[in-house]
């Protein structure tokens, strides 16, 4: 699972006592070396699922033809889901490619997958992009996909609060998790920011790896340089999928 928080510097979030023990208290590991792609927003997260920013620049909507992890894992079986907060299909079960929706709490811009026109042409695809109160009842039901991406909403997610509400948001989403052997069962979930708040830096943002399918490195700390391309890396190797030719190629996988 990869669930992303918005909009913060490593320094500042390490000065959070939740955020700065969490790997710790979960035998995970802390990633001190780990790089968004670039700013604003959106195109880091284009980049986690397509390899690359694809022409992507800013957070107004876009689409590209390219390919996605979407179609490195369906070819190999491999099930997915995007759960989106305050995320509301169309009622005809299609994806919903509005910037935002009446609650004004989403916003498409955290939601890569719409973006990609071989997922919204596809009805099965779309039928993959759910409200994020799904997930409870996919842990429940014991029907969760192999690989999940979790967009918090604009004030969960900080971007329109806080990185005290951040954290706070994250302890009540994720301890429950960990703690749910339904969910964490060889299970491995990377907590990231999109993207530092200053724009002066190295992009270095707060990343965390937990759960039982991660074995922690060293006193829970890995120094290894990665970036939001090491997600598609991670995946492409633990299944064997090959790569989308993009920066994903050459990309460090995390230890796992």
């Amino acid at each position: 699972m990869v669930v992303v928080l918005e909009n913060e510097d490593y320094s500042a979030v390490m000065k959070n006592t939740y955020m700065s023990g969490l790997a710790a208290a979960h035998n995970g590991t802390l990633l001190t070396n780990y790089l968004a792609v670039t700013h604003p927003s959106q195109p880091n997260y284009i980049a986690m699922i397509g390899g690359a920013t694809l022409g992507f620049s800013s957070d107004s909507d876009g689409t590209t033809s390219s390919s996605s992890i979407v179609d490195l894992l369906e070819p190999a079986g491999i099930t997915w889901k995007e759960y989106a907060e305050n995320y509301t299909p169309l009622s005809g079960g299609g994806c919903d490619t509005s910037s935002s929706q009446a609650s004004g709490l989403y916003r498409r811009k955290h939601n890569p997958f719409i973006s990609f026109t071989k997922v919204t042409s596809s009805a099965a695809r779309c039928a993959n992009i759910v409200p994020a109160t799904q997930l409870q009842t996919d842990i429940s039901s014991g029907n969760l996909p192999q690989f999940m991406f979790y967009t918090p909403n604009m004030n969960n997610d900080g971007h329109d609060t806080s990185l005290t509400t951040a954290a706070t948001w994250l302890k009540g989403f994720i301890e429950p998790l960990l703690a749910n052997t339904a969910f964490n069962k060889r299970t491995a979930v990377l907590l990231t920011w999109d993207e530092s708040l200053s724009t002066s830096g190295n992009d270095q943002v707060w990343s965390v790896l937990v759960g039982t399918g991660v074995v922690p490195q060293a006193k829970n700390v890995d120094s290894t340089a990665y970036n939001h391309y090491s997600i598609l890396a991670t995946v492409e190797k633990n299944w064997g999928l090959g790569n989308l030719g993009q920066k994903d190629a050459t990309a460090t996988a995390f230890k796992l």
